[in-house]
């Protein structure tokens, strides 16, 4: 089998990759909806990958592993490798769980970071009450992500929330940091205390709360937190687009506070892992398959973090429903490190009627059946999914 085309089209804004084979055997997945401008790169690696055997995924890899770089730069190879054992699936007529080495799990727990509902105000009782919608949906989510600080517009609605300049374009903390005035810090511990009063002792609290806090910042909101039993506080430090490990500010924060540390969203590859696991500098980390390099990268990675005894919770709210697969597929092999994997949602919502393979309902009491049809386990629908590709993209399906 030979690698005779990749193309990149956009649905919605996601970057959907198609490598085509001599065979008739295609291999699909997406990218993060944040990220139609990722679209040039994917092609710029097709010369690269033409004529290799898409079974021999590690030898084609090898071919374009070093053209990545940290979120959102990894995301071309990193959709190009699950792409890779789509097919490869497919061909051994094996859903790509078998291949990476087989299940240990038949349900896999998910988090909710993706299920959003106007937050009309950002005061405590604004979000208990947002937990509590969170808790009454369909889904039964047991653990809540919950953005907070600077990864939310609190940052920018509260008044005299911290000393940075008010410049913010987006969530993140991307373009504003800062430090906290007292008030900031004070009014993020009464929301903690607010949701956790709301959710109760059966459903966990996860907060994303940067990048954006000076150290010494970050090291008092966790202190501060430690009664409410938070999952974890997420990416304070460096995080999302901000390509810096940075394990040893990292492990000093982990080892001053009681309160679970994560970060890994925007990290691509094992190497850049490694400080980070085998000092124990964060308590849990986060890659997502689809930035991380793909997902054998995806299951090195939490295979090497189990040895130290390193969580493992896998980003992907906005990877989609082919990255919903793609995260069931490799979170089944998993050890027992792992804790949940964040639920992407399909966006938008006619994502849902183009592609097949998925349980109706997706997620019940919290967790995902796993997929044990061939590659992904899902189909991409090319006749209904025609009527979203843009008119320069027409012939993606051909």
């Amino acid at each position: 089998m030979k690698i005779v085309d990749l193309k990149c089209a956009l649905l919605g804004s996601h970057p959907v990759v198609r490598v085509v084979t001599d065979e008739g055997i295609d291999g699909y997945a997406q990218a993060e909806f944040w990220k139609p401008f990722i679209k040039p790169q994917i092609l710029g690696l097709r010369e690269a990958i033409l004529g290799q055997d898409p079974t021999d995924i590690e030898r084609v890899m090898l071919r374009i592993r070093h053209r990545g770089a940290f979120k959102p730069y990894g995301s071309a190879v990193s959709v190009i490798e699950t792409a890779l054992w789509d097919i490869a699936g497919k061909a051994a007529g094996l859903p790509i769980h078998k291949l990476l080495g087989g299940k240990v799990r038949d349900k896999i727990r998910v988090y909710n970071g993706g299920i959003r509902f106007p937050l009309g105000a950002h005061g405590p009782d604004d979000y208990a009450a947002d937990v509590r919608r969170m808790m009454a949906l369909p889904e039964g989510f047991t653990i809540l992500k919950q953005p907070i600080g600077f990864h939310s517009a609190m940052k920018t609605v509260v008044p005299g929330f911290h000393l940075g300049e008010p410049r913010s374009q987006g969530m993140h903390g991307l373009l504003e940091r800062g430090k906290l005035t007292e008030r900031g810090l004070a009014h993020m511990v009464e929301c903690v205390a607010a949701m956790r009063e709301a959710m109760g002792p059966d459903v966990a609290l996860a907060l994303d709360c940067g990048p954006g806090f000076a150290f010494k910042d970050a090291l008092a909101f966790a202190r501060a937190v430690e009664p409410h039993k938070v999952l974890w506080l997420e990416d304070l430090l460096t995080g999302d687009y901000s390509p810096n490990v940075d394990a040893a500010a990292y492990r000093e924060l982990t080892h001053a506070t009681d309160t679970p540390i994560h970060t890994g969203e925007q990290i691509y590859l094992r190497h850049n892992f490694k400080e980070l696991i085998a000092t124990r500098a964060v308590d849990v980390i986060g890659p997502d398959p689809c930035d991380v390099g793909g997902l054998a990268e995806l299951k090195w990675i939490a295979e090497f973090a189990d040895l130290f005894g390193v969580l493992m919770a896998p980003h992907g709210t906005a990877n989609g429903l082919l990255g919903l697969a793609a995260l069931i597929q490799v979170s089944a092999t998993l050890p027992d490190n792992f804790i949940a994997f964040e639920y992407p949602i399909a966006e938008p919502a006619w994502w849902s009627d183009i592609v097949t393979g998925l349980p109706d309902p997706i997620v019940r009491d919290g967790f995902v059946d796993v997929l044990d049809k061939p590659g992904l386990g899902v189909t991409l629908l090319p006749e209904a999914a025609r009527r979203y590709l843009l008119e320069e993209d027409a012939d993606f399906f051909d």
